[in-house]
């Protein structure tokens, strides 16, 4: 089964997110995302996934995931029952830690733990109890409190000596094909509403995104942004209609191919074709008119 990508938030005002959260709850299921996470159980004993590792977690379990590695814990409850607390959550972006590493060279310690959780990283018992309160204290703390207590957590789990990782040694995560479905499924939508209406965070909803993630990783897909990727369809369905109707107005090819607006549709137009769209649509005819000619000669 395929993971789902889920989008992170991390406010502007902070470095990381920490939170906590109950069962059942939104992001319990098979999921991916390209933050690295903390994440250790409150409550509740059941099966947890991390890659192609399957094992059995009960409260205190303290795990930590790399970029882009699926994960999930599965609690073993009765349907209906609902557990107020379950798990608590550090994510934090490569960028923050790549930024705080070269502003602070003591962090540089934590880089050989960063770089196993790629794999997955289960800590041991010992260090699920001295990181319990840290991480309490680290969910409801603000301000510079906060980075207190997250780069306190982070001391606490690389001095983890008995830390296992979790996936083979063959795992390799790959989220190019889970995103490259998502996009599919995106270019899809518009082929098929190339001449509706819509918009990116419209589209970002199909790919289970925000808009600034889809953005940009519908540009590394396609090469392009989406508003070119889009126009640029859509003049080639207008040279398609000023070719073969050569009744058709121009206002109406310009809404016939999915622009709203007559002076934009000429703008983008030129832009991609050199020639507005009724010089164009006159080349053609110069370029077909003498082969008209000769067929009717041919059957005079």
């Amino acid at each position: 089964m395929k993971p789902d990508f889920e989008v992170v938030s991390i406010g502007r005002a902070q470095s990381f997110r920490a939170w906590e959260h109950g069962y059942p709850f939104a992001t319990v299921r098979w999921h991916f995302h390209p933050e690295y996470e903390i994440h250790q159980v409150v409550a509740t004993s059941g099966r947890f996934f991390v890659g192609d590792f399957i094992g059995t977690f009960a409260p205190g379990n303290l795990v930590m995931t790399g970029p882009n590695l699926p994960h999930n814990w599965v609690s073993d409850l009765d349907a209906g029952v609902e557990i107020p607390l379950r798990n608590r959550v550090c994510q934090f972006s490569q960028d923050f830690v790549t930024a705080a590493s070269q502003t602070l060279p003591e962090l540089q310690l934590c880089r050989e733990m960063l770089d196993r959780s790629r794999n997955g990283i289960l800590f041991s018992a010992p260090t699920e109890q001295a990181a319990e309160p840290i991480f309490r204290e680290l969910v409801q703390a603000t301000g510079i409190r906060r980075l207190e207590h997250f780069f306190g957590l982070l001391a606490v789990l690389a001095a983890d000596a008995d830390a296992r990782p979790l996936t083979s040694g063959r795992y390799e995560p790959d989220p190019s094909l889970f995103m490259a479905a998502r996009m599919n499924e995106v270019l899809r939508y518009i082929g098929d509403n190339l001449t509706e209406a819509f918009s990116e965070p419209d589209l970002a909803r199909i790919a289970g995104m925000n808009p600034a993630a889809f953005s940009r990783s519908f540009r590394r897909h396609t090469g392009i942004p989406l508003v070119r990727y889009v126009n640029r369809l859509r003049i080639n369905l207008a040279c398609q209609l000023l070719v073969s109707d050569e009744q058709m107005a121009v206002t109406d090819v310009c809404f016939a191919s999915g622009f709203r607006n007559l002076s934009n549709f000429n703008r983008r137009f030129l832009a991609e074709r050199g020639v507005s769209p009724t010089r164009f649509r006159a080349l053609m005819e110069e370029t077909v008119s003498p082969w008209r000619h000769l067929g009717r000669r041919r059957t005079a």
